[in-house]
């Protein structure tokens, strides 16, 4: 995505909750869906897919990186993440993990925070030998 780009976050809210009312959650009820900007200008998205196991649920975010490597990989500049009626979620803990290694401490979330604000300190690709 070129610098002057402006990123329009009325599509990637739409784009999210598009991919809300795709997600499989028949346990909470929680419908999530993400969208993305890459740095070449497409949008991924990916919604939450729920598990009887609980533990093996897969967040929208999960669902997002995957889609962003599926269509020619590249870095996330920009997230949105909503709830299928269009509100605003913040990715937990293991999905902010996700979105730093796909998008690194700039990448926006919610247009208010970047994922350096929600996950200070966070470890990744550098830190390995």
């Amino acid at each position: 995505m070129n610098q002057d780009q402006a990123i329009s976050w009325g599509d990637l809210w739409a784009a999210a909750r598009r991919a809300a009312a795709e997600a499989y959650a028949p346990y909470s009820n929680l419908s999530v869906g993400a969208a993305g900007l890459t740095d070449n200008g497409r949008t991924v998205s990916g919604c939450n897919v729920e598990n009887a196991s609980y533990g093996l649920t897969l967040c929208a975010e999960c669902g997002l990186v995957g889609d962003l490597h599926r269509t020619g990989g590249g870095r996330l500049v920009a997230v949105a993440v909503t709830d299928g009626d269009g509100n605003p979620l913040t990715p937990c803990g293991r999905c902010r993990q996700l979105l730093y290694e796909a998008g690194g401490a700039s990448c926006l979330v919610n247009e208010t925070h970047t994922v350096g604000d929600l996950l200070p300190g966070a470890f990744g690709p550098d830190d390995l030998p």
